[in-house]
Parts: structure tokens; sequence; C-alpha cells
């Protein structure tokens, strides 16, 4: 199961812009934008993917903390599968901290469930930051858009029911393919 948080806001700049420059014009004045981190109303998402299936995405108003992780998205969503699946389970997630803390490394010791090795400063291959970009995309698009946090919420609730499986599962398949693509590149830039 690949697993990860991500924030929504009402406002445009959810950190879904990305921008291609040229080496050297990162200050340029037409490659900056002034951007308010977070400012306004905001919703904390998580959700699990893994092929065939996915958990419920989950909507919160709160940080993440290694208690919330534990008890919510531990207990109510990832022991569910790790359940179904049998012994044959492995769950990533990355190294944000409320996934490293000791009550969390217990639950899972407890579950038998088995954590994916992901070291610090690796490059964030996880396919779920793809799924994201889906579900970004999705909201964005929605006419009229979402003009408060409940609209925020429901939009993301439907969105997220909305996104065909098959994409998902393609996103998983290609994963050794992103792997190999970025062992050869040295760190440098992939084309996948």
């Amino acid at each position: 199961m690949f697993s990860d948080e991500s924030r929504f806001s009402l406002q445009s700049d959810s950190r879904r812009t990305f921008i291609w420059r040229a080496p050297g014009t990162r200050y340029h004045q037409e490659n900056t934008i002034e951007r308010h981190r977070y400012g306004g109303a905001v919703w904390l998402v998580w959700e699990g993917i893994i092929l065939g299936s996915r958990t419920d995405l989950h909507v919160q108003s709160v940080t993440m903390t290694g208690h919330i992780y534990r008890d919510v998205i531990l207990e109510q969503h990832v022991r569910l599968f790790r359940g179904a699946m049998g012994a044959e389970f492995l769950f990533m997630d990355d190294n944000a901290r409320p996934h490293r803390a000791n009550i969390v490394d217990e639950c899972l010791q407890s579950e038998d469930i088995t954590r994916m090795d992901w070291p610090a400063y690796s490059p964030d291959l996880n396919p779920i930051e793809h799924v994201w970009d889906m579900l970004g995309r999705r909201i964005a698009a929605r006419q009229p858009p979402p003009t408060c946090l409940p609209e925020l919420r429901r939009a993301l609730l439907d969105e997220w029911c909305n996104i065909p499986q098959d994409q998902i599962d393609n996103l998983i398949l290609r994963m050794p393919r992103r792997c190999k693509a970025c062992i050869a590149s040295s760190e440098r830039h992939t084309p996948y």
C-alpha cells in the first residue's frame, strides 16, 4: 500500500503549480510568484492505494500528529487492508515526523505491518503524488469551483471516488520503470 498526505486549499496556491525554468533564472521576475502558504482555509487529506483498490479519502482540518496517524490512519484504514491482504502486505509511507513517532512504530509492530524502507532524502517516487495531481486537477476543473470549506470537502470526496481505479493501477504498475529511470539518471531529470 502506497500512502501519503496532501493539503488542499480554497486559494489557488495549493502547491500544485510546477514551473520549468532554465538553469540560473530562478529569481528572474517572470519566474517568481507571490504566494501565501495556506493562509486561508485548508484540508489535510490522506489516502492509501494498492493495485485494484484504495482506501476512503480521509479529510481533516488539523495537522497530522503521531497520535492521529496511529488512531485514525493506521487503526481505521491500514490495519483493515493488512488484515484482508495477509502476510504479503507491505506498507509505504514517507519519513514525515508523525509517521516515525514511537507510538506509530509500536502500532505497526503490534499489527504485524511491514513498512517499506524509505531512506531519508531519497527521490519521491511514490505513485500517490501523481494521484494528488489528478485530484487537484479535478477540483480545479469543477464549475462552479468550491467557495467554502464544506464545498471543498464534498468536492474532494466526490472527485476521489470518480478517479478511475485503472488510472491508479497504471501508476503503480509503472513504478519499476520510474525507479529504473531514476537510478539511470544519477538523480538528474527523469523523462517519466
